[in-house]
């Protein structure tokens, strides 16, 4: 529906909730698990040379039911206060000068700086991989959108508990909030 495209001098790369706990959902050794940390993989080895800033978002473990909020009828308690479960894929991982952000809800904006580390950098630009795509990903772009801030959701680089939700996610995005790309068309874009 818009044809922005990516400027590494405005974008800011999220991952977005890659822990274990989020990823056991999907069969290990298999897609979309694999395509999901490869093309997340490619993406940050390119953006970190090209200097973009990668923001991790992460839910912190053993969280109240306060800190829960609405997410614990939905969800239940959440992930545990288990480093295992909490850990980011070692080929994905944080390294030194990567933000990680704690995330309290579906959108990585809410209680979490997200939006002055944007404005702060001088960059309108976020670039989404991680999981799920109909629910963090997808309130992500929107609130981005909401923000002003052009949101790009990377098909290839999110993943979903159904291919049905994965499409609908992409579906929505694209005709609302998003550009949708794959992590090839990004990196012949830079």
């Amino acid at each position: 529906r818009v044809s922005w495209s990516v400027d590494p001098a405005r974008a800011v790369l999220l991952v977005h909730d890659l822990q274990q706990h989020f990823l056991s959902a999907f069969p290990a050794g298999e897609q979309p698990l694999t395509g999901l940390l490869g093309n997340t993989a490619r993406l940050l080895k390119e953006y970190r040379r090209l200097g973009v800033p990668v923001v991790y978002s992460a839910q912190r473990g053993g969280q109240t039911p306060e800190e829960r909020g609405l997410q614990l009828d939905f969800w239940g308690p959440g992930v545990a206060d288990d480093a295992e479960k909490l850990a980011v894929p070692e080929a994905v991982a944080p390294e030194d000068g990567d933000t990680v952000l704690t995330k309290w809800k579906y959108s990585a904006f809410v209680r979490t700086g997200l939006a002055d580390l944007l404005h702060g950098t001088d960059r309108d630009q976020l670039v989404i991989v991680g999981v799920y795509a109909h629910i963090g990903v997808l309130m992500t772009a929107a609130d981005a959108w909401q923000r002003d801030l052009k949101a790009f959701v990377v098909a290839d680089a999110v993943a979903d508990f159904s291919r049905e939700d994965h499409d609908l996610a992409l579906r929505w995005a694209a005709g609302r909030c998003a550009v949708v790309t794959t992590t090839d068309a990004l990196l012949k874009e830079v």
